[in-house]
């Protein structure tokens, strides 16, 4: 994925932009991602918090994941797109959501995290490393 990169949620009311490549691209098929993206697994890239730029106030909601940390998701409140992870266990890095990109053609899965809880009709792509867990 060529740097800068920007994006933003559907109403334009959040944007953002990363000064450098993302640290990693992945799908996540844990049950929290099922719920909040309402799809069998959410994507995202994985940046520095520090590369990156947002514009706008989005509402957040925090839960605590099953190792014990907290979780901490932004969506828009006006559009209600989702757009940004952030947790405890990683406090520098943020993921991305996928579709909240400018450019979405640039997105390439690296890996495959929580296969564990993956549905079973999910077909995970035999290129790229799975990981039952993360870590």
């Amino acid at each position: 994925m060529t740097s800068p990169f920007s994006g933003g949620c559907t109403c334009g009311s959040i944007r953002y932009v990363c000064a450098r490549a993302p640290v990693a691209m992945l799908n996540c098929h844990c049950q929290d991602c099922q719920r909040s993206s309402g799809a069998p697994f959410a994507s995202g890239v994985i940046v520095l918090v520090s590369d990156t730029t947002i514009t706008g106030t989005p509402k957040t909601y925090s839960i605590r994941a099953s190792s014990g940390k907290l979780v901490t998701r932004s969506f828009c409140s006006d559009c209600g797109a989702p757009l940004f992870t952030r947790g405890e266990a990683a406090p520098d890095v943020m993921s991305i959501r996928f579709p909240t990109l400018d450019d979405q053609s640039q997105f390439q899965p690296m890996l495959d995290i929580w296969t564990s809880s993956a549905q079973p009709w999910v077909c995970l792509s035999q290129a790229i490393p799975h990981y039952a867990r993360s870590s």
